[in-house]
């Protein structure tokens, strides 16, 4: 039996394969892999986070970008998350971050075993990466995991409605309230 064998992909054929799509993929480091799109109260949180950033570092060096700006992860793999900061100047041409330092996945019903294992691993092996993230979409809360060097394992720290979000890599806080402005919570 004569099988083909695919060769696997490069993250430039990726990204120019993806650039010419309008659905949206990840690349796994092999292959592309569809993302399914999200929900209102998803949508108005990666918004609210956005709205919170921006306004915070308009004077700094650092920008927040996404969720259509990549991240080259470990062996190769390319992910888009809601929202990721860098402090590096780079061409508005580029389809992936440079020196990303922190990055917020907001949780999909489908999305949580990707989020709270796989990306964890994923965004540990970028070593510029200090703070990642998790923002739970049920309910106001999210889980911190962060490092002082890009060796080191994660800390994880657990923030509810109440509690203040410090970004000291990029020197802000945010109320965990105003990241959920609006969305009317279930849990």
């Amino acid at each position: 039996m004569n099988v083909a064998l695919q060769t696997p992909w490069t993250v430039e054929r990726f990204l120019a394969w993806a650039a010419r799509r309008e659905a949206r993929y990840e690349f796994d480091g092999t292959q592309p892999v569809a993302m399914v799109g999200g929900t209102a109260r998803h949508s108005r949180i990666t918004v609210n986070i956005h709205l919170a950033l921006g306004s915070r570092l308009r004077a700094t060096s650092c920008a927040a970008f996404g969720p259509d700006l990549g991240v080259q992860t470990i062996d190769n793999a390319v992910r888009y998350p809601d929202v990721l900061i860098t402090c590096t100047k780079f061409s508005d041409t580029e389809r992936l971050a440079p020196d990303v330092v922190v990055v917020f996945e907001v949780l999909s019903p489908d999305s949580g075993r990707r989020d709270r294992i796989e990306k964890v691993r994923e965004y540990a092996a970028v070593a510029s990466i200090r703070r990642y993230l998790i923002v739970e979409s049920l309910g106001a809360g999210l889980q911190v995991l962060h490092r002082r060097n890009g060796n080191d394992p994660w800390t994880v720290l657990t923030l509810m409605g109440d509690d203040i979000l410090a970004i000291p890599e990029v020197g802000i806080e945010v109320p965990v309230s105003e990241i959920y402005d609006g969305v009317e919570c279930t849990e």
